[in-house]
């Protein structure tokens, strides 16, 4: 009985090691070794799913799924269950191609021939959109010859676009990338050939731009394009989907930023691409005359001038309606002039309005905006081109003020009449230093006169022309004439032996020079004499340059003659006589160097400092009244402090007394005289008047 126990126990020991020996697999599964695993159907058979189709492998089974423009009764299959079959795009309700285009269906795909004046781009399976080109129809005859050539590269592209059914195959197609680089160079071409600075070439140059940036955009490929050039530069994001892209889109320049999402770059209709591009402008900033502000931005800040402290920028995407976004859009603009904002100086966030006349600045569809002295982030609810305005504010012009340059330059004529006489009939003075101080004192006559009578007679723009043109000949024929000062200072203390210049040189130093400077300049921007305000230079187009350019240089050089003439003049008082006191010793110095200081034109210095935002009032009383008095400080350093002219005056003021003294004399005389003699009184009367 225990022996047949024993025989039955090493029986299912058997049985159990057989069958772990040798195990059952499920389908779906496979053997190896002694275990399971999962086998995978879609590498083991070729074409288990059926053609236009793929297989995915799942643990211990697998799925089929259709590949794009196929379709099968469910998404997921195997090929028991079904099989792809090809989806017929064109037979759909949605009009794949848009109205505007015709379809043709192909295995797998479809493709869109479009209407002529229509495209899709090169991409064959996007809607058919219209090209809009009638900005260059509509202005090709009036443009200019350099604007006329980013309209041509408009014409043409918008005719190769709207001609696809004609068009073969060459090697010499363009582009997107390469129709993109040509925009920039002629766009180059455009801002140095200096016709932008009317409000209509400049509407027209941002409109051709943005129109043809539109027809380019969908053609680029790659999901960021970054291209520039000495003045422009475009940053352009494409996204080509089965579905419309979403997310935020941060487009970064050195000088601007650019934050927009997806969702407002596709709008409300897609087409099958989307894209948002930023067009920077390097050049566009310095066209003065294209300042022009909206009403509404004028009221708002009265009585100032404009300029763009930004980098101009063209913000699109593809959305067609980009007057009302759903989702505000982004700036954030770097300034090219750092400054706080003050009384004298505000920032504005702007974008281009077109107005019949061409095209204005305006502040309308800012919904927010925050400034600081270095960066303005501006909020938009639409889309166009965009900038950053600096106001700035003219230094009121006080009562005080007013007064104190009529009365100080009234004094000065004055004053600069009696010099010229002085200087011109004085003969005991005459030389090389007379000279320039007689003619120096002639242009600082006629300048202060017409300054203190004409500067702001403005009604009549040509006659204001003239006198602001005046004005610029006789004020720098004066700096001409401190230089020549300040010439003669240096050959008197260095060549002590050779102090005369000719007459000749002088004359063309002192008139032709200036002549040569105002002749060149009207020439050049005839429009730069007189503003509205002043009969003087204009600011645009930096054509004050034409005064401070050479005033600037001819200060800097007689600073270096007078820094010369004061350290020979130190030197020459140290050695004087012993018994000369030290106090006059420093009055005479101090007194030498202020009368130099004068003529030499170093009060001047003081307009600089008006530029600054500190301490301007303060700046302003110092040139006011330092320039308007600077007749009468010629008058006491050159001829009440000068021995000679004192001596000669005391022989003109002696003269007049005795002859006033003797008249008297001889009037009384013939009065107290026999009255039988009044041939002889008349006679004697008369020689005393001569």
């Amino acid at each position: 009985m225990e022996l047949k126990r024993h025989f039955v126990r090493i029986g299912l020991l058997l049985v159990v090691s057989l069958v772990q020996a040798e195990p059952h697999c499920h389908m779906g599964y496979q053997k190896n070794g002694t275990q399971c695993t999962d086998e995978d159907e879609c590498q083991n058979e070729d074409g288990l799913c059926g053609n236009y189709s793929k297989c995915h492998n799942t643990k211990g089974s697998y799925y089929c799924t259709c590949h794009q423009g196929f379709t099968s009764r469910t998404p997921n299959f195997t090929a028991v269950s079904g099989q792809c079959n090809d989806i017929d795009e064109c037979d759909s309700e949605e009009h794949v191609c848009g109205e505007n285009g015709v379809c043709s269906n192909s295995v797998g795909s479809y493709h869109c021939q479009c209407n002529h004046g229509y495209s899709n781009y090169g991409n064959n399976q996007t809607k058919c959109t219209e090209l809009k080109c009638e900005r260059a129809n509509s202005t090709f005859e009036q443009a200019d010859i350099v604007m006329s050539r980013l309209l041509s590269m408009l014409m043409s592209t918008c005719q190769s676009l709207s001609s696809q059914k004609e068009q073969q195959p060459t090697g010499k197609e363009h582009t997107g990338e390469t129709l993109l680089k040509e925009l920039l160079n002629v766009s180059e071409m455009v801002v140095r050939g200096g016709v932008l600075d009317q409000s209509v070439a400049l509407n027209t140059f941002l409109g051709v731009v943005e129109d043809t940036m539109h027809l380019i955009s969908p053609q680029l490929n790659q999901p960021l394009t970054k291209i520039h050039n000495n003045v422009s530069e475009v940053w352009l994001a494409v996204r080509k989907e089965r579905t419309p892209p979403n997310g935020s889109v941060l487009l970064s320049m050195d000088d601007v930023h650019l934050n927009i999402s997806w969702e407002t770059a596709v709008g409300a209709s897609y087409p099958g691409y989307a894209y948002v591009a930023l067009l920077s402008y390097k050049g566009l900033n310095s066209s003065g005359s294209s300042v022009r502000v909206s009403e509404e931005l004028e009221k708002d800040q009265k009585n100032a001038t404009y300029q763009l402290n930004s980098r101009m920028v063209t913000a699109l995407v593809s959305n067609p309606d980009t007057q009302t976004l759903a989702q505000p859009v982004t700036l954030t603009f770097k300034h090219l002039q750092e400054g706080a904002v003050s009384e004298e100086l505000n920032y504005s966030c702007v974008y281009w309005e077109e107005t019949p006349s061409g095209g204005v600045w305006s502040g309308r569809g800012c919904m927010k905006a925050e400034l600081n002295s270095t960066h303005a982030v501006c909020t938009w609810s639409h889309l166009s081109s965009f900038a950053v305005l600096m106001a700035l504010y003219p230094i009121k012009e006080s009562f005080e003020l007013v007064w104190t340059t009529r009365v100080g330059l009234a004094v000065s004529l004055v004053c600069l009449l009696v010099c010229i006489f002085t200087f011109r009939f004085c003969r005991p003075i005459q030389g090389t230093r007379t000279t320039i101080h007689l003619h120096l004192c002639v242009c600082l006559f006629i300048a202060d006169l017409l300054f203190l009578f004409f500067i702001s007679s403005t009604s009549n723009k040509g006659a204001c022309a003239f006198v602001a043109s005046l004005l610029h000949f006789f004020f720098l024929a004066a700096f001409c004439w401190m230089l020549l000062e300040g010439v003669q200072l240096y050959r008197m203390v260095v060549l002590v032996f050779h102090t005369t210049l000719r007459p000749l040189y002088m004359f063309a130093v002192g008139y032709g020079v200036p002549l040569a400077i105002v002749v060149i300049s009207a020439a050049a921007f005839s429009q730069g004499y007189g503003t509205d305000r002043h009969c003087w230079l204009s600011l645009e187009e930096d054509f004050i340059w034409s005064f401070f350019a050479p005033v600037c240089i001819i200060i800097i050089l007689n600073s270096f003659f007078f820094v010369i003439t004061i350290w020979k003049l130190a030197g020459k008082f140290s050695t004087l006589n012993p018994d000369f006191s030290k106090l006059k010793k420093l009055r005479s110095f101090v007194v030498t160097a202020v009368a130099q200081l004068c003529v030499l034109g170093g009060m001047w210095v003081f307009g600089c400092f008006l530029f600054q935002e500190q301490g301007t009032l303060v700046m302003s009383y110092l040139f006011t009244l330092l320039n308007s008095l600077q007749g009468a400080l010629i008058f006491i350093m050159y001829c009440l402090m000068s021995k000679t002219v004192r001596e000669e005056y005391s022989k003109l003021f002696g003269t007049v007394c005795k002859s006033q003294k003797k008249r008297y004399s001889e009037f009384s005389t013939n009065q107290s005289s026999n009255s039988q003699q009044p041939l002889k009184s008349m006679q004697s009367t008369g020689e005393s008047e001569i």
